[in-house]
């Protein structure tokens, strides 16, 4: 049986993949890993984006925590690093967020954060496995006074735009500001936040219906943005994921301003001013490799790690540093919030631009974006970890590594949240890297879907 939890949690089709029945037993599983030397009476806080799924999913959760013994916190639709910050805020024993992120609305998942507000590691999520496939029994299920309840909480959210303005209080000065809230978990903090700083906002996508979240629009979709940007003369366009723990932004020209862009331009800022920790960055091997030279070239040390933000906020916690993130927009700011945050990372780029007084295009240019081609080959879910184990497929990659080796990388992985292997290739030329990452991919899709 594969391994239930993925890169960023349990992800999958709602009702189909995922459902009640697996969402009550991730509950009880959860409550009692998390909170299981906890003396008193555990507390976890529950959130979600807006999904129409959500609130099924999450009631099934919390009621599987209930029936251990544990209390809950609903805190409803808000930003997966609110949920982070504030189970760490309120000292609760764990965190929920239910969301899928940039997918699709038909996907949903649950993931779970520690007492500290910080994703498991690999050893507790196959712990709770472990209890959900009852390999252990201890778990009691009380009677009584011992059942757990749910406490309901609208004010949530409001903490967490204080938390991020008084995090990054930069003064905006009726910045014009295009932000795209993918229809998700956004629609409020993002608009209010920069409001309160000053900012003359433009939202886009901001009306959540429960089946509109992510649909061409967000970080996953930057078309209409960049026409937004440009057509209302805005200084820059931040784009958010579903569940706002991801941002991208587009400069004023109409350009997208990539995660490792962002890095860069924050990085060097923090740097500058004595604030980045360890003078070092942690990103992925997924970063474009002009990100890599742009650190050498201004001295800042690069840490790299597999794909995926919880891996590059343990490497972060392990040598101190104070920034890491990854291409896709998940950016880590360690000393205000312990996972990827899309509005810290919106406030930290403005604050760049309002100290230098530079536009976002100028300061895009700290780094060059060298030509990359990531082509999703679409696989049977089970077979997803297995792709070198075909002799077509290894001998096909292989001949691609040797023909890039010293102008470009060729890099093959599985997706930790979908059923795809993905190829992705960097190199001179975007026509050729494009046209060999395609042949790979459909390639891998032929022989193993």
């Amino acid at each position: 049986m594969a391994r239930l939890f993925g890169t960023d949690g349990v992800r999958g089709v709602a009702n189909e993949d995922l459902t009640p029945l697996m969402a009550m037993q991730l509950g009880q599983a959860g409550a009692y890993v998390l909170t299981k030397e906890k003396e008193h009476k555990p507390t976890i806080m529950v959130g979600c984006d807006t999904r129409i799924s959500g609130d099924m999913l999450a009631n099934a959760l919390m009621a599987g925590a209930c029936s251990v013994g544990a209390n809950c916190i609903y805190v409803g639709v808000i930003p997966t690093p609110a949920v982070a910050y504030l189970t760490k805020k309120y000292m609760a024993d764990a965190g929920v967020v239910i969301s899928a992120s940039h997918n699709p609305v038909e996907f949903n998942g649950i993931k779970f954060f520690d007492g500290n507000g910080y994703k498991l590691p690999d050893e507790l999520e196959d712990e709770i496995e472990a209890v959900m496939k009852d390999e252990v029994t201890e778990m009691k299920f009380p009677i009584g006074p011992g059942v757990g309840k749910i406490k309901y909480r609208t004010d949530a959210r409001e903490e967490y735009i204080n938390h991020a303005v008084t995090s990054v209080p930069v003064k905006l000065g009726g910045m014009r500001i295009v932000v795209d809230c993918a229809e998700g978990a956004s629609h409020y903090t993002s608009v209010e936040a920069l409001k309160e700083l000053g900012g003359s906002v433009v939202a886009i996508h901001n009306n959540p219906d429960g089946t509109n979240i992510n649909v061409n629009c967000g970080s996953t979709h930057m078309e209409e943005l960049q026409a937004r940007v440009v057509y209302e003369k805005a200084r820059i366009g931040l784009a958010f994921d579903g569940d706002a723990d991801r941002l991208l932004a587009v400069d004023e020209k109409g350009n997208v301003v990539y995660g490792d862009q962002i890095m860069a331009i924050v990085g060097n800022y923090m740097k500058n001013r004595g604030c980045l920790k360890k003078n070092t960055i942690v990103t992925t091997v997924m970063s474009n490799l002009g990100f890599f030279l742009m650190g050498k070239r201004n001295e800042i040390a690069m840490e790299q790690t597999k794909v995926g933000d919880r891996y590059v906020m343990e490497r972060m916690r392990e040598i101190g540093a104070s920034l890491g993130g990854e291409q896709s927009g998940h950016i880590i700011f360690l000393d205000e919030n312990t996972t990827g945050d899309g509005l810290l990372s919106a406030l930290h780029l403005l604050q760049v631009m309002v100290d230098t007084g530079k536009d976002l295009s100028e300061l895009a240019q700290v780094m060059e974006v060298l030509p990359q081609a990531l082509v999703n080959a679409r696989v049977a879910n089970h077979k997803k970890e297995k792709y070198l184990e075909y002799p077509e497929i290894e001998a096909a990659i292989r001949r691609l590594e040797e023909r890039f080796a010293g102008e470009g990388r060729v890099l093959i992985r599985p997706s930790g949240t979908e059923p795809l292997v993905r190829v992705m290739i960097e190199g001179k030329d975007q026509q050729v890297i494009q046209e060999e990452a395609q042949k790979l991919a459909n390639l891998i899709q032929d022989i193993m879907f």
